[in-house]
């Protein structure tokens, strides 16, 4: 499979950084190019790789880039928690399309962390109700105590994601390396966990514009999935030209968990 890499100069607030990209096809050719956001926030882009095949079965070539402040673009550990806003990574992203030469003309994929967020808390109060008791209550005197950095909290979070972010027994090396180098941002845009949310995005919230969005949406969510559907029916109702697709017997990571399932919806859906 061909592809190619590269970074491109991102400049924001008098400074410059360094987007680093992947390309899985080429760009040259008819078929509108796909660029995929990864969640996080603050994962790389290694846990989202399997959308590479969609380029392999449809021909569509897919595009992958690492956020500034991770993986293999510009890291800036000293930013104040200020410095990471979604202007600046809306800014970025709209940075690589032009770099790229698509921004008249592309798809894009989201992964997780984005508008939904606002919503997040709610759905992810009802998933912990799933948990045993005294789980539960231990998070919830940890969090008080803001002691979040405490073996057990990281155990009770542990069971959280093995139930409702992967599924699979053994979690692919790629989801491993994304998850390994995301902490920091994480903490300082989400909080200390996915049910714990202390950060900017707590409250960000763009349902109020969904109904300017003209293009037509494919929203996915999965049976066991952190974005349970008190988090994706609002996009439903307000979005004008939607479609929605529930999976079953998976959660947070189809591609890894249900691929086959999965990329056939996402294919046919940008291609049909």
């Amino acid at each position: 499979m061909s592809f190619i890499t590269g970074t491109t100069d991102f400049h924001y607030a008098g400074e410059i950084f360094k987007t680093w990209y992947k390309v899985v096809g080429s760009l040259d050719g008819t078929q509108c190019p796909l660029i995929t956001l990864h969640g996080g926030p603050g994962m790389s882009h290694d846990y989202i790789l399997p959308h590479s095949r969609l380029y392999e079965l449809y021909g569509i070539p897919v595009i992958f880039y690492d956020q500034i402040g991770i993986g293999k673009s510009t890291h800036l550990p000293d930013k104040p928690k200020e410095f990471w806003t979604s202007e600046l990574f809306m800014d970025e992203l709209e940075n690589l399309l032009q770099s790229l030469g698509v921004s008249s003309d592309f798809d894009l994929l989201g992964c997780s962390w984005g508008g939904m967020l606002g919503l997040w808390v709610e759905s992810q109060k009802k998933l912990l109700q799933g948990l045993d008791k005294d789980v539960q209550e231990a998070l919830t005197k940890l969090e008080q105590a803001g002691t979040t950095h405490d073996p057990e909290y990281k155990a009770g979070m542990g069971l959280f994601y093995k139930k409702h972010a992967n599924r699979l027994e053994t979690w692919p090396e790629e989801l491993l390396k994304s998850v390994a180098i995301y902490h920091t941002m994480f903490v300082l845009m989400n909080g200390p966990s996915e049910f714990c949310i202390t950060g900017f995005i707590k409250t960000w919230l763009v349902i109020d514009l969904l109904k300017n969005v003209d293009y037509t949406t494919l929203i996915t969510n999965l049976e066991y999935d952190m974005a349970q559907d008190i988090a994706v029916l609002p996009f439903f109702k307000h979005l004008a030209k939607v479609k929605w697709v529930k999976f079953h017997n998976a959660s947070h990571h189809p591609f890894w968990e249900i691929p086959e399932e999965y990329l056939k919806v996402v294919g046919e859906f940008l291609t049909v």
